[in-house]
């Protein structure tokens, strides 16, 4: 599995805004030259952060982008859910997939731990303390 880029334009932005000070309203010229995200992409991706409820925008010249949800309240899973859609590793673990193997399948099972093991990685540090950690380590 491979995350698309614009979710990583996602999590570039929502850390951007996440490590500046709280409501301080941000131009998106602003956010696309220091995170290096062709603007036309990012509007885009402001745009589905802005309608799952993570951002405000505000237009004109005084406009720009502003976190409205705590940066301590939601993690990794959650963006990547928001702009990828349900996490699956492979189609198979899919609601909608349909095999005739499903109830019997070891690699299916197999592939649903890892995954579980993934999710749960992505959860396990808001974006806030994503924002304190050393980017040495």
């Amino acid at each position: 599995m491979q995350l698309t880029r614009k979710t990583e334009y996602a999590v570039r932005t929502l850390l951007e805004l996440v490590s500046r000070p709280w409501g301080e309203l941000v131009q998106t010229c602003e956010i696309a030259e220091t995170k290096d995200i062709p603007e036309p992409f990012l509007n885009k991706t402001i745009r589905d952060l802005a309608r799952a409820g993570f951002v405000e925008t505000r237009r004109g010249k005084m406009g720009g982008v502003r976190l409205i949800k705590p940066g301590d309240s939601f993690t990794m899973a959650d963006v990547v859910e928001t702009i990828e859609g349900p996490l699956a590793i492979n189609p198979c673990l899919r609601d909608s997939y349909s095999c005739i193997n499903k109830s019997s399948c070891s690699v299916r099972q197999f592939l649903m731990e890892s995954q579980a093991r993934f999710v749960e990685h992505l959860n396990s540090k808001t974006f806030a303390e994503l924002i304190g950690q050393d980017c040495e380590k």
